[in-house]
């Protein structure tokens, strides 16, 4: 027993650690299946274990498929490069301005597309407005990438880490606002603030104003309000506590083949543009998970939280920045699925699962390897000639993920 739980846990250990570090440049998704093939390969996991675990991450593959044929869609009729010269127009030659309306454009982005749009789709236009305008583009990419995960918990459809650290079963509207509303402010702006104040120096002179906008499409206002209407279909489904998994899909799917029905293009050519990879690592994660909480290791997690709970305000604080920082040391997804598994093993009081849930969000926002959202936030600027390391992402991190991480837990603590 006490060899195959080393063995569970090293590949367990390994496969995260590539997935975060991407050897030979290969998609995250393969070192993550390649983890969970190798707990069945060896015996480390049944066959009906691996496939149940999988299934357990249904609502978040279905959300996923929506939020991407949305994403893509608004993307390939040109809306989001809309949106960043249209802000790019607005700054009226401000550097400072044009920081702001970046921030806030991501600020909706995320509420409305997950952190994940942000990061995929925003970013690459707001570096192309960034140059039109003539203007320092990394402040730009930066508030793209933090404002992805800042404001990744304003609502349910913010984050797929949402679903994952709450099983799928979201908590009502109301009672999501009543948790979160204060402390998803406090994390903007906070994070707007130290942000701001880092690049005060690249923001200091002016831009071009005159950035060339080609008007929006008919696809492009047909994609706009598709996502219009399906962020207002999902926060009606979370009002009544409904699962947001398949209408999510559903939403995608019916926005997509519209817009191409319009613009007289290939929904088939849209999908295949689409990062289908993330389901498959998103899977994978659910095995290694499963894996881990059959060697004991969550439930060791679930008796801290109990033991937590015996003081819900020491333990909600102390439990959200664990989990903050160790979203850094192994993914958030991977982190919030632990977590989600130990949540529903012992069922502590709310104020400890909202801040656990402000952690996993937050947290990422200190290094590259924290979130899906920031990997994927770094290949687009990658794709685009720019890069950021390790070290300088986390010299900007440092300074804006711990007060931000504090003013959202003391917002949330202090609603009782």
């Amino acid at each position: 027993m006490i060899l195959a739980n080393g063995a569970t846990w090293g590949i367990c250990a390994a496969a995260t650690g590539a997935v975060i570090a991407r050897p030979f440049r290969l998609p995250e998704a393969i070192w993550a299946v390649a983890g969970a093939v190798l707990l069945v390969v060896f015996g480390l996991m049944p066959v009906p274990a691996a496939v149940a675990a999988i299934g357990k991450g249904l609502d978040v593959y279905l959300f996923l498929i929506g939020m991407m044929l949305l994403s893509e869609t608004a993307r390939e009729q040109g809306l989001f490069d809309w949106v960043a010269a249209t802000a790019a127009i607005n700054a009226k030659g401000s550097s400072a301005r044009l920081f702001l309306l970046v921030y806030a454009t991501g600020i909706v982005t995320t509420t409305f597309l997950s952190n994940d749009a942000t990061a995929v789709v925003l970013t690459p236009a707001v570096y192309a407005a960034a140059r039109k305008a003539k203007a320092e583009p990394l402040p730009l990419l930066f508030a793209c990438a933090l404002i992805a995960n800042a404001a990744s918990f304003v609502l349910p459809i913010s984050n797929p880490a949402n679903l994952v650290l709450y099983g799928g079963k979201m908590p009502p509207l109301g009672q999501w606002f009543g948790s979160f509303a204060l402390p998803s402010l406090a994390a903007i702006v906070v994070t707007y603030a130290a942000l701001r104040w880092i690049e005060r120096k690249s923001l200091a002179g002016s831009c071009e104003s005159d950035v060339e906008r080609t008007p929006l499409s008919t696809g492009g206002k047909a994609a706009l309000a598709g996502i219009v209407a399906t962020a207002g279909a999902l926060i009606g489904m979370s009002a009544f506590n409904l699962s947001l998994g398949l209408p999510t899909c559903l939403a995608g799917l019916a926005t997509t083949l519209g817009v191409c029905a319009l613009a007289k293009s290939s929904p088939l050519a849209l999908a295949g543009q689409v990062s289908w990879s993330v389901l498959a690592l998103v899977a994978g994660l659910f095995v290694l998970v499963e894996a881990l909480d059959r060697t004991g290791v969550i439930a060791q997690v679930a008796a801290a939280l109990k033991a937590a709970a015996a003081n819900p305000v020491q333990g909600a604080a102390l439990s959200g920045t664990i989990l903050a920082f160790a979203s850094n040391l192994m993914n958030n997804l991977p982190a919030g699925l632990v977590a989600s598994t130990a949540v529903a093993q012992v069922h502590p009081p709310r104020l400890i699962v909202d801040a656990l849930l402000i952690g996993v969000d937050l947290g990422p926002n200190l290094s590259i390897t924290g979130s899906l959202a920031t990997i994927l936030w770094l290949q687009a600027i990658r794709r685009e000639g720019e890069d950021v390391g390790f070290w300088r992402f986390l010299k900007v991190g440092a300074v804006t993920m711990a007060p931000a991480l504090a003013a959202a837990l003391g917002a949330r603590l202090l609603i009782g």
